[in-house]
């Protein structure tokens, strides 16, 4: 063996060994119990980042673990690969979406590979790949034969100058993300998938996994959003009636207006004969329908001048006004304002001049005039409220509820913040929605036969808006019906559709059909997802009801797609930036005893906080260049070893230079075998703490507590280090090989190879437990004179009462302590202490 280990040479000859012999190519007819283990598949951007690599390499340590316990393992990789990120970049670059998006999947699959990672390359699958997209199609196709896909008008984000349907996340500070351009609320034709029929089994199914982190499983609870309220009408002063829905019924003492959506047939039938309410109504239509925009953009109202009586006092009439926080898509598109318990409401009254009322008491504030700064949306006492008066939240919610009912003006009814999953998207680089539009027939679905259907690579970016709506022949067809002209839909799907079926693609690629339904269910579900908590919502959510509605239809009998949930931390980075403001790198600096310059210019420069890695703030750090200088197992090392793998890891130069060496202390280690030659003679004490890192390091690695298993391999070769030549050296050296093998893979197979055992260490099976040497026999027993600590002794566990006693006397310290006098009164806690009464 060489003295020092070349992680340069090591790492591509062993990946070589691995792609040649497809080491982890997972067999789905395989005897062996099978573990799913999947991290959540990277978006194509152009280069892999630290987040991507503390990600892989939590799963892969798990993955290679699993495989040595004896289990057939499925982990592989892919590319989420659609989306407007590759549209961006062919406006700009002038490229096609589909070039840059396969470059860059070229690169990244270069950069995971150097790594190490035991993927399962055989299996991969890119979304943006017509026999990917296409067995999409057949599902969406199949979800629409059973009536859970359907078509309607809804209100969008629309991008007036990019001429597409924008997403929630997309709409920032009400202009859109990349054109800058305010945003317009239009009604488009969309096509949703039915989410909310199986609103309760994601509630009730999201409880039930214990294998998830409790803030996740409380984020889908809140999203899903199940509230019970009142359903009722109010009668207006026009002689009509308007339709309110509420979770708040105890708070409608506090009242002060009634306020509808700019959409809402109220609103629609004024601005047929009034101009000013129609130019109102255009005005609302400027601003996002995020939940965060209704929140923060200002609040607007027009005066219909038409009232409300109120349910509990016909004399006392509510205003009624047109909004810009009110929205027809949520609830009935009408609510009623109780301005002292609703921020949104107070900011309304407060421009508006309306009353605040006091109805819900917070400790002793009972004034009905409200005075706070800001509405008090806490539990309490209702006041100011006639039959209400006294009661909580929750009882009053239930009495008015069943006045309502008794008087027959409303209904106590269950609703949801979970609305239907609209999937329409005006873009090109997405998987074609397979419907044609028949003026006779209405929409028809693509015969099966004519699936997968594929963009046309022939398109213009060079006009904003879709291409598919302009382009010259593909949208125009046959109907499949009729044979009369017909037209393809130009919407493409949304991404996460994508996204909420590739594990089960994973686990079954027959060319025929999405997957295999027996071979899929030996795998599924996932045992182990992970990820970061940013997808802790949409992507989750989407993938969970997209694995109901497959059991809904027949296609899986799988409920839950992921029984075992991790969300790791984000890697992070100090930020750089020079007096004027600009972002420097960390390439563009140099720290000194003097502090930090920029290279470039010599100019000090502000060193800012540690923060998430990102590239506005240009504080990413490239995996190559590091893989390069310390190879590949010093960095998986370091992403195991300095936090906790669910908080966030700092990136240092001092932390990756501490793996390295580590990772040549390890060489060493195993180096040094050669130098032992036959060693003889038994350590018991270095087999118990052997034996015990075998165990303690297989658990921490099922429990994903990478630093804790880290910890105890530091301490076995520390160990190790001090240890004099013996058989039981040399056996936990060879050992070891075995249990640093799934975090440091090549300098294991390199150390395996040398030591001449067969095959390799990826295909060896973990070492046994010994489950004697994980007991203790020996106990650390104090002494103690008149109650004070005087002596320690390693005693045999057990030992009888009077051989303690006469090990605790017979101890020099205390010999010279009693000065020849006998005890007075000798006090023995078994395995603990013998206190020494003198």
């Amino acid at each position: 063996m060489a003295s020092r280990f070349n992680p340069l040479k090591a790492d591509a000859a062993w990946q070589k060994v691995w792609d040649d012999r497809r080491t982890f190519a997972a067999r789905d007819d395989s005897p062996k119990p099978k573990s799913y283990v999947l991290e959540m598949f990277p978006y194509p951007s152009g280069r892999i980042h630290m987040g991507h690599v503390r990600n892989y390499t939590m799963g892969d340590v798990l993955a290679r673990f699993r495989r040595m316990k004896g289990m057939e393992v499925l982990h592989p990789m892919g590319w989420d690969a659609f989306g407007m990120p590759a549209e961006n970049a062919a406006m700009e670059k002038k490229v096609h979406p589909g070039t840059w998006t396969r470059a860059n999947i070229a690169t990244m699959k270069a950069q995971l590979k150097r790594l190490g990672f035991a993927l399962d390359w055989t299996r991969e699958v890119a979304t943006c790949e017509p026999d990917y997209y296409g067995h999409e199609q057949a599902i969406f196709l199949d979800f629409f034969a059973s009536g859970l896909v359907y078509r309607k008008e809804s209100a969008v984000n629309w991008d007036p100058v990019d001429m597409t349907v924008l997403a929630n996340e997309q709409v920032i500070d009400g202009r859109g993300w990349r054109s800058g351009a305010l945003i317009e609320r239009r009604k488009l034709s969309q096509w949703f998938l039915k989410i909310t029929q199986f609103a309760d089994e994601l509630l009730e199914g999201v409880r039930a996994l214990e294998h998830w982190p409790d803030k996740v499983k409380l984020m889908q609870e809140n999203w899903i959003g199940k509230s019970e309220g009142l359903q009722f009408r109010f009668s207006l002063s026009d002689g009509g009636s308007v339709e309110v829905f509420t979770t708040r019924p105890d708070t409608m003492f506090g009242a002060s207006f009634v306020a509808v959506a700019a959409d809402h047939p109220i609103a629609q039938a004024l601005a047929e004969t009034s101009p000013e309410v129609a130019a109102f109504i255009a005005q609302c239509k400027l601003g996002g329908t995020t939940a965060a925009e209704l929140e923060t953009q200002e609040k607007l109202g027009w005066d219909t001048g038409i009232t409300a009586a109120h349910s509990f006092d016909s004399e006392r009439q509510l205003p009624v006004y047109i909004a810009n926080f009110v929205l027809m898509d949520y609830g009935t598109g009408a609510v009623f304002g109780v301005p002292a318990h609703d921020q949104r409401d107070y900011d309304f009254a407060t421009k508006y001049g309306l009353p605040i009322r006091r109805v819900v008491s917070e400790g002793d504030k009972t004034d009905p005039d409200f005075h706070d700064d800001a509405a008090y949306t806490g539990p309490g006492t209702l006041v100011n409220s006639h039959f209400l008066d006294g009661l909580d939240v929750p009882d009053a919610k239930r009495a008015v509820i069943v006045r309502a009912e008794e008087g027959g003006w409303g209904t106590g009814t269950t609703v949801w913040r979970l609305r239907d999953w609209g999937v329409s998207r005006q873009r090109y680089w997405g998987t074609p929605i397979p419907i044609i539009h028949c003026d006779a027939c209405g929409a028809v679905p693509v015969p099966r036969d004519q699936l997968p259907v594929v963009l046309p690579d022939d398109v213009s970016f060079d006009v904003p808006g879709n291409p598919l709506d302009r382009h010259p022949t593909w949208k125009h067809v046959a109907c499949p019906q009729c044979g009369a002209e017909a037209r393809r839909e130009t919407d493409t799907l949304d991404t996460f559709f994508d996204s909420s079926w590739y594990f089960i693609r994973f686990a079954s690629q027959p060319s025929d059909q999405p997957f295999d339904k027996a071979v899929a269910e030996q795998w599924l579900p996932v045992g182990q997802y992970i990820g970061g908590v940013e997808h802790a919502i949409l992507h989750l959510l989407y993938a969970r009801f997209f694995t109901r509605a497959l059991n809904h239809i027949g296609k899986l009998d799988v409920t839950e797609p992921f029984a075992g949930l991790f969300t790791q931390g984000m890697v992070t980075h100090e930020t750089y930036k020079t007096l004027g403001g600009k972002w420097l790198s960390p390439e563009e600096i140099r720290k000194d005893s003097a502090g930090a310059v920029e290279i470039a210019s010599g100019d000090v420069i502000e060193v800012g906080r540690i923060e998430k890695m990102s590239k506005s703030k240009k504080n990413t750090v490239d995996p190559e260049p590091i893989v390069d200088q310390y190879g590949a197992d010093a960095v998986r090392w370091f992403m195991l070893s300095d936090s906790p793998p669910e908080r966030d890891l700092e990136w240092s130069e001092n932390g990756i230079e501490g793996a390295w060496r580590f990772v040549q202390r390890l060489w060493r280690l195993f180096d040094g075998l050669s130098d032992q030659g036959d060693a003889t003679g038994a350590d018991k004490d270095l087999d118990r703490r052997l034996h015990r890192t075998i165990a303690g390091v297989a658990e921490d690695v099922e429990a994903l507590t990478f630093n804790k298993a880290v910890a105890k391999l530091y301490e076995l070769v520390n160990a190790l280090e001090r240890a004099q030549p013996s058989a039981s050296r040399t056996a936990a050296i060879r050992t070891l090989v075995r249990i640093v093998a799934p975090m440091v893979p090549h300098l294991a197979e390199e150390a395996w190879a040398a030591m001449d055992n067969a095959g390799l260490v990826a295909d060896a099976p973990w070492p046994e437990v010994d489950p004697a040497l994980l007991v203790d026999d020996e106990v650390t027993v104090a002494i103690q004179v008149n109650g004070k600590l005087r002596d320690t002794l390693l005693l045999p566990k057990g030992m009888a009462r009077e051989d303690v006693e006469a090990a605790a006397l017979a101890s020099d310290k205390i010999v010279r302590l009693l000065e020849g006098k006998a005890p007075r009164k000798v006090i023995v806690v078994p395995d603990r202490l013998v206190n020494i009464v003198a």
